[in-house]
């Protein structure tokens, strides 16, 4: 059986002589014609489905995403801001090297901030069929070990190299191995290309010095102090900085002005303290067991933008989601996590607010706890409302018809020992998770309503400024 690539170079061939062949090279041609058409019934064509993404299914890169989880779990300095851009780009590098194989789609590069066309790989579609399994798994495993690189164990790695291995002796027992080849070799330039681009955005390998030490915070009465002994400086005080991937992300991710602090018994703000004094001393079993199920703490889970694509990952299982779905999906999702935390750390280090326990235990009660731990950070906006919120409109958009209505159970959690949870509706999912907050004495109202609406208008913007392939399946 003689293999494709056999075949397109000896279509080359033909076309070649007869351009030396004056009017007798339509003989050729239609002599070519005739011997294709006698083939058709022995040359075995590779692969031997239609070659568009939607034909692949997406257990394998389901599987990724987990590994992923467990593995930032388990990496020293990936806190929340370091892990969403380990994510963001490995989804982002899923997209790109496959987009090729969807129906209309459109590259990121020439898109995305800073992403010029001409730094991308171009596929080769007109003599050659990549199996889009393989460029998927080799862009992924090569991007993985990239994001994680001189803080990557070698068990990790192990498991990234055999998941990799196992994928490709999968995928290689049913096609040639020159085609197996050239796509892998595909995938691992796209790969490259988007870890060159995340070189210059300013969070490269800052799990090296999260807390970037040495560092002084600002001080003054309504600014951040230290919540615990361990941490006296402020996590990623400089992430504010790191290149959004959709600069117009930013217009959307700036919030309004805190509440004017004060330490008045009738004012706005003392309210808002009090509101999460109160809350905390009359949480019921529910809140407090919804404040540890979102908590999402680094190193005891995989933060909450893992969580978040956690329930992506749960999402397109349930839908039976193809590969093309997958990776429209896990890419949206990519770029509005990292552009989430940027925009959210720009608003906590623009006015560094101090910390609901710490306000409490100087004008409300010095005997004041929390229900969980407070990150080592400034208050305002929330994090979890502002990344959750993104999730949540991308999800809205890929799930429903567009009222959020999407009735699941959060099982993402099981594994780091937390019962799961269950919601009809995106939206209030969302809620669920920046009202934990507040339940957990960690943020004030303000923080997590303005924090939801920065990451809704964050994740509405990534499917506008975006062109997605539409009607993925």
């Amino acid at each position: 059986m003689k293999n494709i690539h056999y075949l397109f170079r000896l279509k080359s061939v033909f076309l070649l002589c007869c351009k030396g062949f004056g009017q007798t090279r339509f003989v050729y041609i239609a002599a070519l014609g005739l011997f294709l058409a006698g083939c058709t019934s022995t040359i075995d064509v590779e692969p031997v489905k239609p070659n568009t993404v939607s034909n692949y299914s997406a257990d394998f890169l389901r599987e990724w995403f987990s590994l992923e989880c467990r593995i930032v779990k388990e990496t020293a300095g990936f806190l929340p801001p370091q892990a969403s851009r380990a994510f963001g780009y490995v989804g982002i590098a899923a997209y790109e090297s496959v987009y090729s194989g969807i129906p209309n789609a459109s590259p990121l590069a020439g898109q995305l901030n800073q992403l010029v066309p001409a730094s991308m790989p171009k596929p080769s579609p007109d003599y050659i069929r990549y199996h889009w399994g393989i460029v998927v798994n080799a862009a992924v495993a090569d991007m993985m070990r990239k994001m994680f690189d001189k803080n990557l164990s070698e068990a990790n790695l192990k498991k990234i190299n055999d998941l990799e291995a196992q994928n490709l002796a999968n995928f290689t027992a049913t096609i040639n191995k020159p085609l197996a080849d050239l796509s892998e070799k595909h995938g691992k330039a796209v790969s490259q290309a988007i870890y060159d681009y995340s070189k210059t955005d300013g969070g490269h390998e800052s799990y090296l010095n999260p807390f970037s030490k040495p560092y002084t915070p600002v001080t003054g009465a309504d600014k951040w102090v230290p919540t615990d002994a361990k941490n006296l400086t402020p996590l990623s005080p400089h992430w504010f900085q790191c290149r959004p991937v959709i600069a117009s992300d930013m217009a959307f991710g700036s919030p309004a002005k805190p509440i004017a602090f004060s330490t008045d018994k009738s004012s706005t703000f003392y309210k808002q303290a009090l509101a999460v004094y109160n809350q905390v001393k009359g949480n019921t079993a529910e809140q407090v067991e919804i404040t540890k199920f979102w908590a999402d703490d680094p190193f005891a889970t995989c933060t909450p933008t893992g969580h978040t694509f956690n329930i992506m990952t749960q999402l397109l299982e349930e839908t039976n989601a193809t590969l093309e779905k997958a990776v429209v999906g896990y890419a949206m999702l990519g770029v509005g996590e990292i552009d989430a935390f940027i925009a959210c750390w720009k608003a906590k280090y623009d006015y560094s607010l101090i910390r609901p326990v710490s306000y409490i235990q100087k004008y409300i009660d010095p005997n004041f706890q929390t229900v969980i731990g407070t990150p080592a950070f400034p208050a305002y906006t929330s994090g979890h409302a502002t990344e959750i919120a993104v999730g949540e409109r991308i999800f809205i958009k890929l799930f429903t018809n567009g009222d959020g209505n999407y009735t699941f159970t959060d099982r993402s959690q099981v594994q780091h020992g937390f019962q799961p949870r269950k919601f009809t509706n995106f939206s209030a999912m969302a809620q669920e998770c920046a009202n934990s907050r507040l339940y957990g004495g960690i943020h004030y109202d303000m923080d997590n309503q303005n924090g939801l609406l920065m990451g809704r208008g964050i994740g509405d913007n990534v499917l506008k400024a975006i062109q997605w392939p539409q009607s993925v399946k």
